[in-house]
């Protein structure tokens, strides 16, 4: 009886272990090891004369493309970029730049389209042999009602050529209020995640990039406020980087921090570490920027492997658009 509960005992507590081994690879697969190598001053993307805000990066053969928002710097930042913004399109021979301007990619057009007052918030994919540019933008009349403000809409331009030239949406891929999309190529889907006024966040997919989208999740994150997504997956993961607008999730208003859902995004958690970027820009020559502001988190792919981090940076006098470079590249199932 003794040896019976003794292999009992044994074979319970090796089971044991074994499903402590299962839960902790499942656990910390891609724990991501975030650290940052330091950048060059007067790199990035900036502009005399503008505001420069939310890049995003995509390399076609050997130079880095960067799309961006800019508005004329006639008043404080970030005031303005409501009617003024465009789209413009700079390049580098290396991811962190100094990138230089080429062209205005998405600028004022005639009244009756959605976008023809202005655009922001470009991020840039290649879907099959397409490049897709996805932004936001308004109209000189459409206002929410709730504030007066100019009403934004989620729509996109594209080329077959990162060059252009480009071809526009003829009407929003959203009739809602739509702000900081965010595209994932995932299961033959195209995922779209955006936020309205109040910063209540939706999930929806499609077949095509040019819709219709249907709703996956119409509220990913009731337990605070967050914004500024970008979504990237490791296998059947999908994670997000966001900006934790609040501090509710970092403790620290407007850190970059990162969640994760293993259920196609019907429900997130925190990951390990929570943590993906916070407000200080280090330099090359020992320099550390206290960032006023630091926003719209991007990543950088190439060959499966994010690279770098790209966000948008005001030190309370001027903004910009700043790669930095992984000190260790993290890995990601995105195409």
């Amino acid at each position: 009886m003794k040896k019976f509960l003794y292999a009992v005992k044994y074979t319970s507590t090796a089971l044991i272990s074994v499903l402590l081994i299962i839960i902790t690879f499942f656990t910390d697969c891609h724990k991501a090891d975030i650290s940052y190598e330091p950048v060059p001053k007067k790199s990035g993307l900036s502009m005399d004369g503008y505001w420069v805000w939310g890049g995003s990066v995509i390399k076609v053969d050997s130079v880095y493309h960067m799309f961006a928002s800019r508005w004329i710097k006639d008043k404080m930042f970030p005031e303005n970029y409501r009617e003024n913004s465009e789209i413009i399109r700079a390049t580098s021979i290396v991811p962190t730049g100094p990138y230089e301007f080429r062209e205005v990619v998405i600028g004022e057009r005639d009244s009756a389209f959605w976008d023809s007052n202005m655009a922001h918030n470009p991020t840039i994919h290649k879907i099959d042999d397409e490049y897709v540019l996805f932004y936001i933008g308004s109209d000189f009349s459409t206002r929410l009602p709730e504030t007066g403000a100019l009403l934004r809409r989620i729509g996109y331009a594209v080329s077959r050529d990162i060059d252009g030239p480009w071809v526009r949406s003829d009407k929003p891929l959203i009739e809602a209020e739509s702000n900081n999309p965010a595209i994932l190529q995932y299961n033959e889907k195209i995922m779209l995640m955006y936020r309205d006024h109040e910063l209540r966040v939706f999930l929806t997919e499609s077949d095509s990039y040019r819709g219709p989208f249907t709703m996956v999740n119409d509220n990913v994150w009731p337990a605070g406020r967050i914004e500024d997504f970008y979504l990237y997956r490791v296998k059947d993961r999908i994670y997000m980087i966001c900006e934790d607008n609040a501090g509710e999730i970092s403790g620290m208003d407007r850190w970059g921090v990162s969640l994760h859902s293993d259920d196609c995004g019907f429900t997130w958690k925190k990951s390990d570490p929570v943590v993906f970027y916070d407000h200080d820009l280090v330099y090359d020559d020992g320099d550390i920027l206290r960032c006023t502001r630091r926003e719209r988190p991007q990543l950088l792919i190439e060959n499966g492997l994010i690279t770098h981090l790209i966000t948008a940076i005001y030190d309370g006098n001027n903004s910009w658009c700043q790669p930095v470079g992984f000190s260790k590249a993290l890995e990601t199932s995105n195409p």
